[in-house]
């Protein structure tokens, strides 16, 4: 079972989560808030999409990475594949 299916709650509760403040920022848009205000609001999204990003990061490489049964050639194809999706993200 994959670390997303076992995660599924806990996961669909975070992207909700998210979806309700971005909500809240084109609320405060259409309301003309103030910009700090809105900034704020900003920043508690990027928080809660890097808090995302770090969970289903960290159960990717326990369950598919760190799997002993992992043939090298297939670890090694996997650690490239999260190296290049994390230099992706960080852009």
């Amino acid at each position: 079972m994959s670390h997303v299916t076992k995660d599924k709650k806990s996961l669909l509760t975070r992207v909700r989560r998210i979806k309700g403040q971005a909500e809240a920022i084109e609320n405060a848009l259409n309301k003309e808030n103030e910009c700090i205000a809105i900034l704020q609001q900003i920043a508690a999204i990027r928080g809660a999409v890097n808090g995302l990003m770090a969970e289903v990061l960290e159960g990717h490489i326990r369950d598919h990475l760190g799997a002993d049964q992992m043939a090298p050639d297939k670890r090694n194809e996997d650690i490239e594949d999260v190296i290049r999706m994390v230099r992706s993200y960080m852009k």
